[in-house]
């Protein structure tokens, strides 16, 4: 009598993605807070991604990024 293969028993919680970004999280002050929300409204995008272009566009200012 052959015996069936073992099927793996699946994981609980989320399922790892591959390429996954690092949360990164911070406290900020209520004005700034303010001010990169006006800045995303005004582009069309969401705060976190105003924070990461806002983030790209202050390390190209400082000719970190090439």
């Amino acid at each position: 009598m052959s015996k069936k293969p073992a099927v793996p028993k699946a994981r609980m919680g989320r399922p790892v993605t591959i390429g996954a970004s690092v949360s990164i999280s911070g406290q900020w002050q209520p004005d700034l807070i303010e001010q990169i929300d006006a800045w995303a409204k005004a582009e069309g995008v969401g705060r976190s991604e105003a924070l990461r272009r806002l983030v790209g566009l202050g390390l190209k200012a400082k000719g970190r990024v090439r």
